[in-house]
């Protein structure tokens, strides 16, 4: 066999099962339960696009192709961090809330204090 004959195969290869991949993440993203979920699907998406991408300059020789897979891994870190400030600014996912809890108020974490108990804090605090 030659290398050329090897290199069409593999790239075949590559190429059917980075297209499977795309569909399971793609599935991913639109059964994700949460968003976290799906903002990993959408990252996952952009690393099989840049391997697609990879592969096609490989078996085309157009290695201009790889400039654009690069450009889009920047973008698609960029995204990804954009995303996850998104997350981190929206607050308690549903996963943390407590059971029953219905509004934001009810979903905070056990381990914060009550007011009145701040408050008797303030109280001894100024005794002194």
């Amino acid at each position: 066999m030659t290398p050329a004959a090897v290199l069409s195969a593999a790239s075949g290869v590559a190429l059917v099962l980075l297209s499977l991949a795309l569909l399971l993440t793609v599935l991913r993203i639109i059964r994700g339960p949460t968003l976290p979920d799906r903002v990993l699907g959408l990252d996952m998406l952009v690393a099989i696009a840049i391997g697609l991408i990879a592969v096609i300059a490989v078996r085309t020789g157009y290695y201009l192709y790889i400039d654009i897979a690069i450009a889009l891994g920047l973008v698609g870190f960029l995204a990804t961090v954009a995303f996850a400030r998104f997350i981190l600014a929206r607050g308690l996912s549903p996963e943390r809330m407590t059971p029953g809890a219905t509004d934001l108020a009810q979903a905070k974490p056990s381990s914060t204090r009550s007011r009145a108990g701040q408050a008797g804090r303030r109280k001894r605090k100024g005794a002194r």
